[in-house]
């Protein structure tokens, strides 16, 4: 692929009433998720003319990692989410990885607000939704975490209008269900920020595919198994894929590739003998939520509630009581409990994982076994727990709670990353990284959280390494700077940017937008101090 558009043969004509399938594309996205659907549109919008394929094995799309149910659903901009600003030492609290990840989620919305301009997502209350994000705490040493944690958020410019309060009261009049019928005199910290947001990542990627499918040089196949992936000596990619409705074989020729096939993008990725993969193993951690329906329930509670996890616990097994918006309907969730399962996704095979090892990831894989047993035991309690240990756990966040208000939902499946390392051996690798091979021709996302939120910035990532040449580009740069307007330059530190970014994506994405100005924040200081000091 030169630093132009590559104008491939459609290899697309009409032939005895039927259209017949291409042979060779510029760009093959293998599975139909989110990350796939972002990148896809990230295509369309920079270079038009390529031809690109979207495969997936399942007959649905967003059925995996993406689907509403198997997911938290949380606009990960780290603004509740306690692990994102771990404790250092000295007692001080590391918020850079909050910062980073809510500048990432800041594109994400400008992305997403550029779409809805452009038609191509629709009503934006069907895929996101204003809900507050809090964090609650309780005891002594959790309530001193969280003023740091407020306190050094406040350093940063994109956690204006964040509120402090360890006040039952005031708490109580945030989340009510939370609150009621918790023993009196217990001591309890929250943070209320009234700029979060839920979002439906199975409706995003189901309205940026059907946007994709109306160009002509976009072609979505169902129920296409990869079988496999082979490197020619020009440097394309050719894979074999077998439909599973005719149990035929085909063989497509890609100049691009992208896995964005969830917990299965690293099998798939080994598949290709890149040596970039080589020492990366998958540990498979599942997840099941308590979720109600009763609108006497749902009413009294309006807000993600994230609280602190367990020791040895995965980011994705934080604790909390979501407000989600799931196939038009509110609901609360609580959870996650975690699940093990050898599968890499939740309509996988029970030989996912063991297919996967091999001599140059089994060591790692083992080591960090041996080297994480908090998180072991973790998981083996979780597996053997039962009806009256869920709710027992969910009693600590919702006191009142009924059994017989709750039902226990099966999630989706997570692959965490493990990697070989030269210093510490196997290294257990928390959220979600890029693989791209030396050039830059195939590329895959392997792990977890925050994911979806993120993908909009994470597939820019991507096409650095993909597509260096063409990112330099004044085209590429001029369309990705209509598309993010703050593209390139920081938010953190930068007020005036920040309030408007926030304030455009707002009035696009109808969410909720309070200005947060100085007299405002003195104002707020003030009111913070007076509750902290009740």
């Amino acid at each position: 692929m030169s630093n132009t558009a590559v104008n491939l043969p459609l290899a697309m004509s009409v032939a005895a009433g039927r259209v017949q399938e291409r042979k060779e594309v510029d760009v093959l996205l293998i599975g139909a998720g989110v990350m796939s659907a972002t990148l896809g549109t990230w295509l369309q919008d920079l270079e038009p003319d390529w031809t690109i394929e979207m495969v997936e094995r399942l007959d649905i799309i967003a059925e995996e990692s993406s689907n509403g149910w198997n997911n938290a659903g949380t606009g990960h901009a780290a603004l509740a989410e306690l692990n994102y600003t771990p404790q250092n030492a000295d007692g001080t609290i590391d918020i850079s990885k909050a910062v980073a990840i809510n500048e990432s989620f800041q594109i994400s919305r400008q992305f997403w607000a550029y779409h809805v301009q452009k038609g191509n997502l629709h009503t934006p209350r069907s895929f996101i939704n204003s809900t507050p994000h809090m964090s609650f705490v309780w005891g002594d040493d959790n309530v001193s975490f969280l003023r740091k944690r407020f306190d050094a958020l406040q350093k940063s410019t994109l956690f204006r209008g964040m509120h402090f309060s360890d006040d039952a009261d005031k708490i109580r009049d945030w989340i009510p269900l939370v609150m009621n019928g918790r023993e009196p005199g217990q001591k309890v910290a929250a943070t209320w920020t009234e700029m979060g947001t839920d979002v439906n990542f199975g409706e995003v990627t189901r309205q940026l595919i059907a946007s994709l499918e109306k160009k002509e040089n976009f072609r979505l196949q169902l129920r296409q198994e990869v079988r496999d992936i082979t490197r020619l000596n020009d440097g394309r990619w050719q894979v074999k894929l077998h439909n599973l409705t005719t149990n035929s074989s085909r063989t497509l020729i890609a100049h691009k590739l992208f896995i964005g096939a969830g917990g299965a993008a690293l099998p798939l990725l080994q598949k290709s003998g890149i040596p970039e993969v080589q020492g990366y193993a998958g540990f498979p951690v599942g997840g099941s939520f308590l979720v109600t329906e009763n609108p006497e329930v749902v009413q009294q509670h309006m807000a993600k509630v994230y609280g602190k996890a367990s020791v040895g616990a995965p980011p994705m097994s934080v604790p909390h009581v979501d407000t989600r918006v799931l196939d038009g309907k509110q609901v609360l969730l609580f959870g996650p409990f975690a699940t093990f399962s050898t599968k890499f996704l939740k309509q996988g095979s029970l030989l996912d994982m063991f297919s996967s090892l091999n001599g140059g990831n089994l060591f790692p894989m083992v080591q960090v076994g041996l080297k994480n047993f908090d998180l072991v035991k973790y998981l083996v309690e979780q597996v053997l727990q039962n009806d009256n240990d869920r709710l027992e756990a969910l009693r600590a966040y919702v006191p009142q709670a009924k059994a017989e208000d709750w039902r226990l939902v099966t999630a989706g499946q997570r692959v965490q990353i493990i990697k070989k390392d030269g210093k510490q051996g196997g290294v257990l690798r928390l959220g979600t990284e890029v693989v791209t091979s030396n050039d830059g021709s195939i590329s895959a996302l392997l792990g977890a959280s925050p994911g979806a939120s993120t993908a909009a910035p994470i597939m820019l990532e991507l096409l650095q390494k993909m597509c260096p040449e063409q990112m330099k580009s004044p085209e590429w740069q001029t369309r990705i700077r209509a598309v993010i307007p703050s593209w390139g330059r920081k938010l953190n530190g930068d007020v005036a940017l920040t309030e408007k970014v926030l304030a455009d994506t707002s009035r696009v994405l109808q969410l909720t937008y309070a200005p947060v100005t100085p007299t405002a924040a003195n104002d707020e200081a003030r009111e913070t101090a007076h509750v902290v000091g009740k």
